[in-house]
């Protein structure tokens, strides 16, 4: 049974995802593909977190700073994960099988879709653990 806590995450990651989407396609005009996604992840990164402290995990108990600095550095795998995959989709694949729709745009997509369990285990069992 999938639980309460994770739906709520999946809503507040699928918020941040649009944050992080958006800022993507807007970035991308004023800068290369790679740093728009560094930059949009960010933005997407800075939304789920309060998002995250305030309805997912608000019973933790933990510092702000310290939910914080875990929230990052769990985040830093997980843009890892999103700008390989979106790469190697919007390089290679997409070329490979001649997917010429938007093809960065829906690789972003997906890389963005990729890290969304190792996250959620990453903030459950770290940045928000229960401290009490």
């Amino acid at each position: 049974m999938i639980s309460t806590r994770f739906i709520r995450f999946l809503a507040a990651g699928g918020v941040a995802a649009v944050f992080n989407f958006g800022s993507r396609i807007a970035l991308s005009q004023v800068m290369p593909y790679v740093p728009a996604i560094a930059g949009a992840y960010c933005i997407g990164m800075t939304t789920a977190f309060m998002l995250n402290r305030l309805f997912v995990f608000d019973d933790s108990g933990g510092s702000m700073g310290h939910q914080a600095t875990w929230f990052v550095l769990v985040n830093l795998a997980a843009v890892v994960q999103t700008i390989a995959m979106s790469v190697l989709f919007a390089r290679w694949v997409f070329p490979a099988v001649g997917m010429s729709f938007h093809p960065e745009t829906v690789a972003h997509a997906l890389g963005v879709a990729v890290p969304v369990f190792t996250s959620y285990l990453g903030h459950k069992h770290i940045s928000f653990r229960s401290r009490g």
